[in-house]
């Protein structure tokens, strides 16, 4: 069994931890906006000598999140997550749900969403047509070394693998749930090396094709890791996500439900 790769001191520029910048920046909003409201609610109403109302409240501080979050440019999504929050959370606290199941909760998504967490890397599943698409891009590469960012449960990984039992995989996946379930497909393949790490902490140098499947945020930081690891004449895929402004030395579009793009960069 591999052994996890160790994580050593961040150091300045690091890309790893600059991606907890928004989370934190998301949090300090949404402390803003209930600071904002209920340092105006409670001394009214305590002069009053009334109750705070709760669901106003709420409401309230939702509306001024979802300002505070227009005013800074956030993405609608985060908008729409910033008015719903506090409304939502007073909605749980009436349902007298057992503390126990948030923390349960809580600890189902970081084993299965930690990338979303600590780098802003939602778990995406590549899929079959996907993986076809990427066994015919590498088929003429006849020592094939290859590395699968953020692997998942191996849906590229083990199908390239099985498929090309001369050449070499690789994988590199965070998240506890789906390392685990990788870990165990990829099991019988002496070809691939599944690994637990953290893909700025990998080194792209032994490989010459890297594929990654993330998310728009952490591209531009990965192709700087990418031109200064990986060698010349090698291929860097990125699944969906496109490096920003950066022209693809080739774009596939994959035939699947989703018109899936492959974005191919090379070296």
């Amino acid at each position: 069994m591999s052994k996890p790769l160790p994580l050593p001191p961040s150091e300045p520029g690091d890309p790893a931890p600059a991606m907890l910048g928004p989370q934190i920046r998301q949090l300090a909003l949404q402390f803003a906006a209930a600071l904002a409201v209920l340092s105006l609610a409670w001394p009214y109403y305590g002069i009053r000598n009334e109750e705070l109302p709760w669901p106003q409240t709420a409401f309230a501080i939702g509306g001024i999140a979802a300002l505070f979050a227009t005013i800074s440019r956030q993405p609608w999504w985060w908008r729409l997550m910033h008015a719903l929050f506090a409304p939502l959370a007073w909605s749980v606290s009436r349902l007298a749900i057992d503390p126990g199941w948030f923390l349960l909760l809580f600890v189902l998504l970081l084993l299965v969403y930690r990338g979303a967490l600590t780098g802003q890397v939602p778990l995406y599943f590549s899929n079959r047509p996907s993986a076809a698409a990427i066994a015919k891009l590498t088929a003429d590469r006849h020592d094939l070394r290859f590395l699968d960012l953020g692997a998942g449960i191996g849906s590229v990984l083990i199908p390239l693998a099985s498929e090309r039992p001369e050449a070499h995989f690789s994988g590199v996946e965070n998240a506890p749930a789906t390392w685990l379930i990788g870990r165990l497909r990829s099991a019988g393949l002496a070809n691939c090396d599944w690994r637990w790490g953290d893909i700025w902490q990998t080194d792209l140098s032994g490989h010459n094709v890297v594929y990654a499947f993330l998310s728009p945020a952490p591209m531009a930081a990965l192709w700087e890791k990418v031109q200064k690891e990986m060698p010349p004449g090698s291929l860097f895929v990125s699944n969906s996500f496109p490096v920003p402004g950066v022209a693809a030395t080739r774009i596939i579009d994959v035939d699947d439900a989703r018109q899936t793009r492959l974005y191919c960069y090379r070296i």
